[in-house]
């Protein structure tokens, strides 16, 4: 018997389209809830694309889970889980039958209760702390009285961060009191209209829109800032119980608060336990994400956010205990788990296309594995033209050689930007 994947979406974000063909090759027939534009759209990846319109997001939400009738929903990004919660607290509005509705999302995602946990940022942490798990100094910033207050209360330097943002958009490390008063101003203030009206216009994102419109700001929360590299999890889980996990050390960030270009897979106790403590307790079913930093004087693993969402690790799959997909697959079928060779030996891997895009001449598109979809040709143009906006020639050599894109306008000395597949 088929399964169907919904994966919904409310970003142009390139993983979620090599999540798709993750949950195709692990048994999936997978369906997508996205905006237009979506670089799934020049592939084969999904059965359907269903355009996602963000002034009504629960309207097209509800509308593509009757269309699918999926088996389970994974949402791609923070504000496609928020729609989902909200859907959940409004089934009765948007279903007819609310019941299946707000059983389907749970078991997607994991039980109700938890929802506000990981919408607010200060309540994950109070959880983390009352489970034990080593947490950072962390204070909710609401006043210019908190903020002159910060150095008693969490520390300088620190890290000023907004609910309901993802990707680095809501985050600034600030070293003294004058940064932290400006950044807070910043990040309480609602989106510009221009800034709304550009992003719908050009990314056809018109999440930002509502919030535009009715002045809406955003909760700001404190953390002490830890200093160190940090550590990203991703794990799939079934009613609190992890099934699978891959823990990763960050080696390089598109910027100080963006996302992680190159990560290296490590093992580390810490970081597994705290993992499981945080989804037992909140109940976590499907794909979820954990942050952590890890102290460069002890080691010790702090744990400083939650993704409740798939990552853009999501769809690596490194042997048994680290094929996401397929134990997600494997949940939801009730067949015996069904895992995927390794994609790689290495244990360092370059993320496509965020370390290409960052350094074109990075040495770890050399030494590390380049996780180039390589199987998905129209993809590797998509993300090209998306990274460089430029026309693209393609051509790939025998497996075992090296691989070179070269970007039109773009011609470096040494003969073009490479790509090397390993």
């Amino acid at each position: 018997m088929t399964r169907t994947a919904l994966i919904v979406t409310t970003k142009n974000w390139v993983p979620t389209a090599r999540l798709a063909a993750a949950l195709e090759r692990a048994g999936f027939v997978v369906e997508m809830l996205c905006p237009a534009g979506h670089p799934v759209g020049r592939t084969q990846l999904v059965r359907r694309a269903t355009t996602y319109h963000g002034l009504t997001p629960l309207r097209s939400l509800a509308r593509a889970i009757h269309a699918t009738r999926p088996d389970v929903v994974v949402p791609g990004d923070d504000l496609a889980t928020r729609h989902l919660h909200d859907l959940y607290g409004r089934r009765e509005m948007y279903s007819k039958d609310a019941r299946a509705l707000g059983s389907l999302i749970e078991y997607s995602l994991g039980s109700a209760e938890s929802f506000p946990i990981v919408q607010s940022r200060t309540a994950f942490m109070d959880v983390a702390r009352q489970l034990g798990v080593r947490i950072p100094k962390a204070a909710i910033v609401e006043t210019d009285g908190d903020v002159s207050g910060l150095a008693d209360r969490v520390g300088l330097p620190a890290v000023l961060k907004a609910d309901g943002t993802s990707g680095g958009d809501g985050i600034r490390i600030v070293r003294t009191v004058v940064e932290a008063k400006q950044a807070f101003r910043e990040l309480q203030a609602p989106p510009l209209v221009a800034r709304a009206l550009k992003r719908a216009v050009l990314d056809h994102d018109s999440t930002l829109i509502k919030a535009s419109l009715l002045r809406y700001r955003q909760p700001i929360s404190a953390q002490s800032l830890i200093a160190g590299c940090e550590a990203t999890s991703t794990v799939v889980c079934s009613k609190g119980t992890v099934l699978a996990g891959l823990h990763f050390e960050v080696l390089r960030k598109s910027s100080a608060a963006g996302h992680a270009t190159v990560v290296r897979l490590i093992e580390n106790d810490e970081i597994s336990t705290a993992v499981e403590k945080m989804v037992r307790r909140m109940g976590v079913s499907g794909l979820c994400g954990f942050d952590f930093m890890l102290e460069a004087r002890t080691g010790h693993a702090y744990l400083i956010e939650v993704n409740p969402r798939a990552t853009q690790v999501g769809h690596i799959t490194l042997g048994p205990g680290r094929d996401l997909p397929a134990a997600l697959y494997s949940a939801i079928s009730e067949d015996p788990i069904r895992v995927t060779a390794p994609i790689t030996e290495n244990d360092t891997i370059a993320l496509f296309p965020h370390e290409w895009a960052r350094d074109p001449q990075s040495q770890f598109l050399r030494t590390a594995y380049h996780d180039v979809p390589w199987e998905t040709p129209e993809l590797v143009h998509a993300c090209i033209r998306r990274s460089r906006k430029q026309s693209v020639w393609y051509s790939r050599a025998d497996a075992k050689t090296e691989t070179v894109v070269t970007l039109q306008g773009e011609r470096p000395k040494n003969g073009g930007a490479r790509i090397l597949a390993r």
